[in-house]
């Protein structure tokens, strides 16, 4: 039985911003997953734990099969499901995750020692902030599912350590729709969230560093790809800067010490 995670839960998760019947003909038409990942896949759904649906599962599958990374950054592990898929999807890839919740640690473990066949997954324990310091690799693609309200503040690390040319895939960024509603229409639980999403947007949307695109799967997929001119790094400082502006306002808003 998980204790960390419960049926009202990351309720936003569970308002598609696409029509319900697309979504159910999306989760029936699309190949199922088998095997442990359909294990895995049954656990999540009957324990309430947050992994990526069906609809975002075909897309990754197609998206790692096209590239072939072979390095891959987690921030959010949870019990596993999204590492074992890009490793199975992504057979030559070193993948490295992240996540700081003892119990989805220790469900991510026993998960890992019993499908991570090939042995390509890596599990850091703690703080994505302290650890994506301390990390030396770069990567060809990073996903992050975690803290929503910290993702702008995650991601100036994340793009340093980004190759050129790679990818970056920002989970739940539409909160069932919250995101384009007028700040005064969200529930006061919900604002730190609703902020640190809206100041990614703004960081990330219109830059001119970056390539961004928005994707209608889940409750919304924010693709970021670093440009290819950022290897000769004109305008990367500037844009940093922007991020620490953002982090900034975001720490002040949530009175955190980041």
């Amino acid at each position: 039985m998980v204790e960390t995670y419960n049926q009202n839960s990351n309720p936003n998760m569970r308002r598609p911003v696409v029509k319900e019947e697309i979504v159910d003909f999306m989760r029936q038409r699309l190949q199922q997953v088998t095997g442990g990942l359909k294990e895995l896949e049954d656990f999540a759904r009957a324990e309430n734990v947050p992994v990526i649906p069906h609809e975002t599962v075909a897309y990754f599958r197609l998206l790692v099969e096209s590239l072939q990374p072979e390095k891959i950054l987690e921030i959010g592990t949870a019990i596993g499901f999204s590492a074992l898929l890009m490793a199975e999807h992504a057979p030559q890839a070193q993948i490295t995750t992240i996540d700081r919740n003892p119990e989805m640690i220790e469900l991510a473990k026993a998960n890992f020692a019993k499908y991570d066949s090939r042995q390509q997954i890596t599990l850091l324990e703690g703080d994505a902030m302290d650890l994506l310091e301390t990390l030396e690799d770069s990567y060809d693609l990073v996903f992050m599912d975690s803290a929503k309200s910290k993702y702008v503040v995650f991601l100036p690390q994340v793009l340093k350590r980004l190759n050129p040319g790679g990818l970056v895939l920002i989970d739940d960024v539409f909160q069932g729709g919250d995101v384009a509603k007028p700040f005064e229409d969200i529930k006061r639980g919900q604002r730190a969230i609703y902020r640190g999403l809206h100041s990614l947007f703004d960081a990330t949307l219109d830059s001119p560093d970056l390539i961004a695109s928005l994707l209608p799967l889940g409750d919304g997929l924010l693709m970021i790809r670093k440009k290819w001119h950022l290897w000769f790094f004109p305008n990367f400082q500037k844009f940093l800067v922007k991020f620490k502006i953002s982090i900034q306002i975001c720490a002040t808003i949530e009175n955190v010490n980041f």
